[in-house]
C-alpha cells in the first residue's frame, strides 16, 4: 500500500443511490493505477494528431490496475459522486458534465462558488463536436462545428495543457452548471494517458476542477486530494505525482476581436503566437485584482457591476495555505530578521537565488550524513517506465510518465532566535518550480508554520512562470516589490 493508500481506508464498498447509506458521507478510498498495466494503445494512422480521433485500446482481462480504472469510469457514468483522477497539470475532480446531479457533486464536495465555471475534458475531437451541436440540431451532423481558429492550436497542443472557450449551442447538451450561466464553455484533452483511457472507458463529457477544497493550493498528488477532500468524495484514482504541476492555459478565440489568454499555464504565449491565427494573442487575465475577498476585479467597489467570470481562477482568491504567504518578486531579497522576528515556525520556500535560512545564520539539527531532519528528497515511483523522445501526442504524453523527485521541508534553527525554519527549495528550473510549487504550500501548512516566505522568479522568462507568479499572487496576503 502506498503512503498516499495509507491515509485513507481503501476497502469501501460503493453504495448504490437507492441505498439510505448513500446519504451518508462516503468513506475515501485511493486506488493506485499504473498506465503501464492499463492496456496497450494503437493508433489506426502514423500522423502525430491521430491521437485525438483514431485510437484504439487493448484492455488487458485481469489486474488491480485495470479494475481500479473500471470501478472509477462506472461511479463517473453512475454520478453519484464525483471522482478524482490525475491530469499531466494537476489532479481533477471529475463528474459527467451532461448530467446536472453529477456536476452539483463538484460544487458541494469542493464547496466551490457556483458562478465559477467548470472546464469540460474529453477523449476525442468526436466526443467535442458532440457537444458543440445542440440535441436538436439534425441539419449540421455532418459539419465539423470547431471554430477554425482552434483547428492549429489543436494540432499542435492536444492532447495537452491548453483550454480553448467555445460557444454553447441552444439547448446545449452540457449541464447548466458547468458553464455558470456564460454562453460559453471551456474544453480540453488532457495529456495524461491514465486521464485519457478513464474519459475512454467512462465515454462521457467529464467537468472537472482541480481536486482541492476551494480555495486551497491545487493537488499535484493523490494525497493532497485526500487532505482536503477525504470524506467528500468516494473515489481517488492514484496515478502518481502530476508532471506539470499548475493549470493548463485558458484561450479564448471566438468572443472578441483578437484572441485572448484567459489564465496562463502549460502552454506558453510564445508558443500560441507561432501558430496562426494567434500571432496577436493578447493577455486578458489578472492577479491583484483577483484577490479582493468579495471576488470582483473592480476591488469589491460599491454600485460596480459583478461580471462572471469566463474561465476558472479569474475571479476568485485561490492557491492559498492556511498559513499566510508573503510573496517576494525576483530580485527584491531575502525576508531577513525583521521578518521573522516574533515568528515560533517560518516555512520557506526558495527557487533561484536566496540563500538556506532566509539569510540568517542556520543551523542544522539532528543532521544526520549530511542531512536535515525531514530534509530528505522522496523518491517517487514512476507510474511508467517507458521514455520516448517525441513531443507529439501519445509520445508525449509517455515522456510525462518518468521518475521524478518531490522536495521536502527541511528543517533548521535560527542561531539568532531560535525560531525552527521549515525550507523547501525547489530548484532553479522553472518546469521544477512550477511542478513542485503547490506540494510546497502544502507541505510547509502540514508543518504548521505561522508564516510562508516564498522567493518569486522572473514572469518575463516565459508563460510557465507566469503562471507560477500568477498563482502565487492569489495566494499572497502580501507581495514585496523591487523598487
Amino acid at each position: 500500500m502506498s503512503a498516499a493508500a495509507a491515509a485513507v481506508n481503501g476497502h469501501a464498498t460503493p453504495a448504490t443511490p437507492a441505498d439510505p447509506a448513500a446519504t451518508m458521507p462516503p468513506q475515501t478510498r485511493i486506488l493506485p493505477v499504473d498506465a503501464a498495466k492499463l492496456g496497450s494503445v494503437t493508433l489506426s494512422r502514423p500522423s502525430p494528431d491521430a491521437l485525438l480521433e483514431d485510437w484504439h485500446v487493448a484492455w488487458p482481462d485481469t489486474g488491480s490496475d485495470i479494475a481500479h480504472l473500471r470501478q472509477a469510469a462506472a461511479e463517473l457514468q453512475d454520478g453519484t459522486l464525483p471522482v478524482a483522477f490525475p491530469t499531466e497539470t494537476v489532479y481533477g475532480l471529475g463528474a459527467d458534465a451532461t448530467s446536472s446531479i453529477a456536476v452539483r457533486g463538484i460544487y458541494t464536495a469542493k464547496q466551490r462558488p457556483s458562478d465559477n465555471p467548470l472546464i469540460v475534458h474529453i477523449a476525442s475531437l468526436a466526443q467535442l463536436r458532440a457537444l458543440l451541436r445542440s440535441p436538436t440540431d439534425t441539419t449540421t451532423r455532418d459539419a465539423d462545428l470547431i471554430p477554425p481558429i482552434y483547428h492549429p492550436l489543436i494540432r499542435r497542443f492536444w492532447p495537452g495543457p491548453l483550454t480553448i472557450i467555445l460557444p454553447l449551442p441552444t439547448p446545449s447538451p452540457l449541464a447548466p452548471e458547468v458553464t455558470a450561466g456564460l454562453s460559453t464553455f471551456g474544453a480540453r484533452m488532457p495529456g495524461s494517458l491514465v486521464a485519457l483511457l478513464l474519459l475512454r472507458l467512462a465515454d462521457r463529457p467529464v467537468a472537472a476542477p482541480s481536486a482541492n477544497a476551494s480555495t486551497k493550493p491545487s493537488p499535484t498528488a493523490a494525497e493532497h486530494v485526500a487532505h482536503d477532500l477525504a470524506g467528500r468524495i468516494r473515489t481517488i484514482l492514484d496515478g502518481g505525482p502530476c508532471d506539470i504541476g499548475v493549470e493548463s492555459t485558458v484561450v479564448d478565440g471566438v468572443s472578441g476581436d483578437r484572441p485572448v489568454i484567459l489564465r496562463p499555464g502549460g502552454v506558453s504565449i510564445d508558443e500560441l503566437r507561432r501558430c496562426e491565427g494567434w500571432e496577436d494573442v493578447g493577455v486578458a487575465y489578472k492577479d491583484k485584482a483577483e484577490m479582493d475577498a468579495a471576488g470582483n476585479a473592480d476591488g469589491g467597489k460599491a454600485g460596480t457591476k459583478r461580471e462572471a467570470p469566463r474561465a476558472p481562477g479569474m475571479k476568485y482568491r485561490h492557491y492559498s495555505p492556511r498559513a499566510p504567504v508573503v510573496l517576494f518578486e525576483a530580485g527584491t531579497g531575502v525576508p531577513g530578521r525583521d521578518a521573522v522576528q516574533g515568528k515560533r515556525k517560518v516555512g520557506a520556500i526558495r527557487t533561484k537565488k536566496w540563500p538556506r535560512g532566509c539569510g540568517l545564520p542556520v543551523s542544522l539539527p539532528d543532521a544526520r550524513n549530511g542531512k536535515g531532519a525531514g530534509g530528505e528528497v522522496a523518491a517517487v515511483p514512476a507510474s511508467n517506465g517507458v521514455q520516448h523522445q517525441s513531443s507529439q501526442g501519445f509520445s508525449k504524453m509517455l515522456d510525462t510518465l518518468t521518475v521524478r523527485p518531490t522536495p521536502k521541508p527541511q528543517r533548521l534553527v535560527s542561531e539568532d532566535a531560535g525560531q525552527e525554519i521549515w525550507e523547501v527549495e525547489l530548484g532553479v528550473e522553472t518546469k521544477d518550480i512550477a511542478r513542485g510549487l503547490f506540494s510546497a504550500l502544502r507541505e510547509l501548512d502540514r508543518k504548521d508554520v505561522d508564516i510562508i516566505f516564498v522567493e518569486g522568479i522572473d514572469e518575463k522568462e516565459g508563460d510557465v512562470a507566469a503562471a507560477v507568479m500568477n498563482r502565487l499572487r492569489k495566494a499572497a496576503e502580501v507581495e514585496v516589490k523591487g523598487s
